[in-house]
């Protein structure tokens, strides 16, 4: 596993056609991932296991879901990892991706400093907490770069009705580096921000930053995967990327490494499965279970 970012990203994509080879003349898959999976180690933690099993390499590149994407467009990503359905089915429209594949989902939270002076602690509704922060002009901090993250979160000041503006309301001018910088610099200017559970858990011993808000079902942050198009872009690692994808959505592979990453070192889980199989899992243990309570029930009469 190997992860390209910052300034490295500008070299990175003049050179990756050569970097599609491993020293070995195999082809690797080639991620294009949201920085905040990247930043909690899932990533990493996936991709180690995959080559394990498989013999597969995949290298990664981390950027805000619309970097991300945008970077695919290129045909030098085999495989893209979003968390923006408005974006990631605009990318699928336009030809550049063949189908949004549900992987897991955490949630956003609203975090803020411990004295909470836009008195939002224990709202039930996201976008009531962002009205009182904006009522009372407390500061409240954006990444503001079209990220899976600033796309979340202008969703819901849309459905609060509201245009976000004024000195009150912070664009970082650092925010496409990522929710850990932009978190780190919420911190130090004592104000409100939305952010993934998984980074606030990772990085909350360092800040003294609290969760105010969670739990609406407007929070909730699912997370796909995009094969990068074949028919569009033919040099794209078609063959690994699907086995790839097949893995990850497996219930004994990819979705069992996701239900329990962070559980030893948190005490909780930072993603839950999603996939269609593991979906599907799900319901016929489901069924499983009421049919063998009826048979119990019947034995009893």
């Amino acid at each position: 596993m190997k992860i390209f970012s910052g300034k490295c990203l500008v070299l990175l994509l003049l050179l990756c056609s050569s970097f599609a080879w491993a020293a070995d003349g195999d082809k690797f898959v080639f991620l294009s991932s949201t920085i905040g999976p990247i930043d909690s180690g899932i990533v990493g933690a996936l991709e180690d296991q995959f080559e394990k099993d498989t013999g597969i390499r995949v290298r990664h590149v981390g950027a805000g879901t619309g970097a991300a994407l945008e970077m695919a467009t290129k045909g030098q990503i085999d495989l893209v990892m979003a968390h923006a359905k408005s974006l990631e089915e605009k990318f699928i429209a336009d030809g550049f991706g063949t189908a949004r594949i549900p992987i897991m989902y955490n949630d956003f939270v609203i975090v803020g400093p411990a004295d909470d002076p836009a008195a939002i602690k224990g709202e039930k509704s996201a976008t009531d907490a962002l009205k009182k922060i904006m009522s009372k002009g407390v500061k409240f901090i954006s990444r503001g770069d079209k990220s899976g993250t600033h796309v979340a979160e202008m969703e819901l000041w849309q459905k609060a009705a509201l245009k976000p503006q004024g000195a009150w309301y912070v664009i970082y001018e650092k925010g496409s580096d990522g929710n850990v910088p932009t978190l780190k610099y919420t911190d130090q200017q004592s104000a409100y921000t939305v952010i993934d559970r998984a980074t606030y858990l990772s990085i909350k011993n360092q800040i003294k930053l609290v969760v105010l808000v969670e739990g609406d079902e407007a929070l909730l942050n699912f997370i796909s995967l995009i094969p990068v198009n074949p028919a569009k872009f033919p040099k794209v690692n078609n063959k690994d990327t699907m086995t790839f994808v097949k893995w990850l959505t497996s219930p004994q592979k990819g979705q069992k490494i996701i239900r329990d990453f962070g559980r030893d070192k948190y005490g909780a889980a930072l993603f839950f499965p999603n996939s269609l199989e593991w979906q599907k899992t799900k319901r016929n243990k489901k069924k499983f279970k009421v049919k063998e309570k009826n048979n119990e029930n019947i034995q009893k009469q």
